[in-house]
């Protein structure tokens, strides 16, 4: 049964849309009473209802029907009606309610708009046909709406393909495996799975992470210091409130992560960062009491933190009393060697490891974790507070039975296969149409970093959008306070663009880059090695 709204002014209730009358519920002839209308009923107010008072009726599940109040009612409904359609809100076509149901739910006389309907039609706004109803004019309306002027200036360009790092291939969500993981939690989920929620998350997917991550990402931990949050951003807003002082990050991040510290009243100090990732050899030297890094692939400029760094940035937590806060950025995806492990393995009471499925499944689903400190659990809680509940319940229950049942490892298999012959395709692309660029970061993750000659990065940016590109520049990631020389280059995300659209997209690519240097050998690209992470 449908459902209708039907406002009044001060007051806003659901009725059930009833029974509606047959398809061939067509208004009569303008000028003539509908068949079976109440006699008693007058022609323009229903008993009750205070005349001239306004009223609203939904038409269909989006579009509202708006009666102002000024004239007689059947006006009222031919105007509504002729705004809506002359604004596009009603399209061709659509069908309009039973003129029965509709004065039923108005609480108005069936006449009033059956004789509002058949006005319509006659002059071309509705057409009716026996046995399909009423509906929109196929046709142009009289006043048929003026197309929106398109904008003008640089925002008139189209965003042809989507080069940005920040998302994965949409197209390759697994939605047959996680609908029978989401049937089969819904199954089974208790009564209280349809309450309020515990703010540490469902009990099934904390204890179901923690065995995936010891097995998968080497994460020591166990379920009660598992706290369930809606991604990296809001654990670190959580970690936030609880940290204090200074916070050391790297010279190049998310910009956004840095202003989720600041505006908790936190200052961040800049780490080098170099081919081993950062320079946590100086962080003695800033005085911070935690640091944010991403030790499994930094992000943007590519790499694992060097091993003996790992140990190091240990060693500094341990005798400084500093926290590490992980975050275990593209750590599923790396395609050359072995996975590097969580350096909270090292030590569970000096890490704070955050992940989510941002990258692995979609940022849709809002989920992910961190995995604290016992001493920290309590206070990320009172943080969080009890209704701070930003994730679904019925989602945090097929994940857990989505990763239980051995589909998420079968699905992060078939990623790294797929985003490793995109990377292959770029890869390829820019050695054979522009040998001159150097590529970095590309033994994981779902970007690579174009290395360009100094004081080109806003030229190819320019260029880029001139091909209906959108992508980042190396600029906006460095921490304004850094030391360390400025790099240029770009930020290429080859996760998002479909399979059918990526050749155009690397296309649009090389013709946005610039041209090599005069005397240029025009030699095989330069690929960026890695150093191994252990």
């Amino acid at each position: 049964m449908a459902e209708t709204w039907v406002n009044t002014p001060g007051s806003s209730r659901r009725l059930p849309h009833r029974t509606p009358a047959p398809p061939g519920d067509a208004p009569p002839a303008a000028g003539t009473h509908a068949a079976g209308t109440d006699a008693a009923a007058p022609r323009d107010e229903a008993p009750g209802r205070e005349a001239g008072a306004p009223r609203e009726a939904a038409v269909g599940q989006d579009l509202h029907l708006e009666l102002t109040g000024t004239g007689s009612l059947r006006t009222q409904i031919m105007d509504a009606l002729r705004d809506a359609i002359r604004s596009g809100r009603l399209a061709p076509g659509t069908r309009l309610p039973p003129y029965r149901g509709l004065a039923r739910d108005l609480g108005i006389a069936r006449n009033t708009v059956a004789g509002a309907y058949a006005e319509l039609v006659e002059e071309g706004w509705l057409s009716a046909r026996q046995g399909s109803g009423t509906r929109v004019a196929r046709r142009a309306t009289p006043s048929r709406a003026e197309p929106a002027r398109r904008p003008q200036g640089p925002s008139r360009r189209r965003i042809a393909h989507d080069l940005l790092p920040s998302s994965p291939d949409a197209a390759a969500f697994p939605r047959a495996a996680w609908l029978t993981s989401a049937r089969r939690a819904m199954a089974a989920a208790p009564n209280d799975a349809f309450g309020v929620g515990d703010p540490r998350g469902r009990a099934e997917l904390r204890g179901t992470l923690a065995e995936y991550l010891a097995r998968a990402r080497g994460v020591r931990t166990a379920p009660d210091r598992i706290v369930i949050c809606s991604g990296f951003a809001h654990g670190l807003r959580l970690l936030a409130r609880v940290l204090d002082g200074r916070v050391a990050v790297e010279s190049y991040g998310l910009d956004y992560h840095r202003a989720l510290l600041h505006e908790a009243g936190l200052t961040t100090v800049p780490l080098p960062v170099d081919a081993g990732g950062a320079r946590v050899d100086e962080l003695p030297g800033t005085r911070a009491r935690a640091a944010l890094l991403t030790p499994a692939h930094q992000f943007p400029t590519g790499g694992p933190l060097h091993p003996g760094r790992r140990a190091a940035v240990i060693d500094w937590a341990r005798s400084h009393g500093g926290l590490l806060v992980e975050d275990d950025y593209d750590g599923e995806f790396r395609y050359d060697r072995q996975p590097v492990g969580a350096v909270q393995g090292l030590d569970p009471d000096r890490v704070v490891y955050v992940g989510s499925i941002s990258k692995s499944l979609s940022p849709a689903l809002r989920l992910g974790w961190m995995v604290l400190p016992g001493r920290l659990v309590d206070e990320v809680l009172a943080a969080k507070g009890p209704r701070e509940i930003w994730s679904s319940v019925l989602d945090q229950l097929t994940l857990a039975d989505f990763i239980a049942c051995g589909a998420y490892d079968q699905h992060l298999r078939r990623m790294r296969r797929h985003y490793r012959r995109r990377r292959d395709v770029l890869v390829g692309t820019l050695a054979e149409r522009a040998p001159h660029i150097r590529v970095g970061g590309i033994a994981a993750g779902l970007h690579a970093v174009l290395e360009l000659p100094d004081g080109t990065e806003d030229a190819a940016l320019r260029a880029a959008r001139r091909q209906g590109l959108a992508l980042d520049g190396l600029g906006p990631y460095r921490h304004p306070d850094s030391t360390m020389p400025r790099r240029e280059g770009l930020v290429i995300g080859y996760g998002t663009p479909p399979d059918h659209a990526f050749s155009a997209a690397l296309d649009a690519l090389c013709l946005a880059l610039p041209e090599p240097p005069q005397g240029d050998a025009r030699a095989m690209p330069r690929i960026r090695r890695e150093p191994a992470a252990g």
